[in-house]
């Protein structure tokens, strides 16, 4: 039986954002919009000043504008259909690509922001059940490789033409860190920003308690919690197969490619959750371990400082690094 998650379904539960506390004296400002092919919302308490809230959408608006892939006049687009000529991005861009690079590094090219040419072939976001051809596999992974994107300051360069870079293993995590950044040079205190699986808190509750932010049980449709952490001024982000996939013939293929198969990664993860101060290092490292496996990737996240994660196995077990 053929199968695709909906888009909508979160990766992680924001268990706060139903009801922060009983004893919050004022009720929190929200919004909500359908942005980077996912649900955002952003919900901040001690404060009753709306246009926070639509400056932070005009915020996402013009990430999506500049960092995504599939609008012709992004910067990304420009780069990804330059055939080779430097291109000038904006000092944000060329930030976000730089990260990207420091992720293939630490993953040793698991991690791959010119994964583009295989998300293309794939297409998990409307394909319901198509294996791509062999031939047509193996001449989109010829193309995916980190190194041939050179950055020089402000002006990237692909030195394979038909690379593609593709950011969205990590530009959510950046935007949300950016949101924070705005918030709280407004004065902001407390509050909870989710871009679909990465949550960033803003503090603590107003009452001083942990935010409870729990982490999606795998396939659970009703998007049940298999369990929750309490944190302050942290960030949440998890990755896994269950996000975007579909099935033939009994075989799960998900979202999260291998740059050296093609194929979905097949190492008995269903997920993994990062603990971090910053969303951008959630989404990278969240990407990368699953990509290193449980052993792999739980030995990094314990040669990390501030940085924790929880691992699902293909048997529902948890794997806690913070214990």
């Amino acid at each position: 039986m053929k199968r695709i998650l909906s888009i909508f379904s979160a990766a992680i539960i924001a268990c706060s954002l139903a009801g922060c506390s009983k004893s919050i004296s004022s009720e929190p400002i929200s919004t909500q919009a359908i942005l980077f092919d996912t649900v955002i919302s952003i919900e901040l308490y001690g404060t009753t000043d709306q246009t926070l809230l639509t400056e932070c959408i005009h915020i996402c608006e013009n990430y999506e504008q500049t960092l995504s892939r599939t609008i012709e006049t992004s910067e990304i687009s420009q780069i990804n259909h330059s055939g080779g000529t430097p291109v000038t991005v904006s000092a944000e861009t060329a930030d976000l690509i730089q990260k990207g690079l420091e992720y293939g590094d630490l993953s040793g090219g698991k991690f791959d922001i010119t994964i583009a040419p295989l998300s293309e072939l794939w297409d998990f976001k409307n394909n319901t059940g198509t294996i791509p051809a062999q031939d047509a596999i193996d001449e989109a992974k010829s193309h995916v490789n980190y190194k041939n994107v050179k950055l020089e300051n402000q002006t990237v360069t692909l030195t394979d033409p038909k690379a593609a870079i593709d950011l969205g293993g990590i530009a959510k995590g950046y935007i949300a860190d950016q949101l924070k950044s705005y918030l709280t040079g407004q004065g902001v205190e407390y509050g909870i920003i989710s871009l679909g699986g990465n949550v960033l808190t803003i503090g603590g509750k107003p009452d001083g308690a942990a935010y409870n932010i729990g982490v999606q049980k795998p396939f659970d449709e009703q998007n049940t919690a298999i369990t929750s952490v309490q944190v302050k001024d942290k960030s949440v982000v998890s990755s896994g197969v269950y996000e975007r996939y579909f099935k033939t013939d009994g075989k799960l293929y998900h979202h999260i490619l291998n740059p050296s198969t093609g194929y979905p990664y097949d190492n008995n993860l269903l997920g993994v959750t990062i603990i971090s101060d910053r969303s951008v290092d959630g989404d990278g490292l969240s990407t990368t371990c699953f990509a290193l496996g449980l052993d792999e990737g739980m030995a990094l996240i314990n040669r990390l400082d501030d940085v924790d994660a929880i691992f699902i196995t293909d048997d529902y077990q948890l794997h806690d690094t913070r214990k």
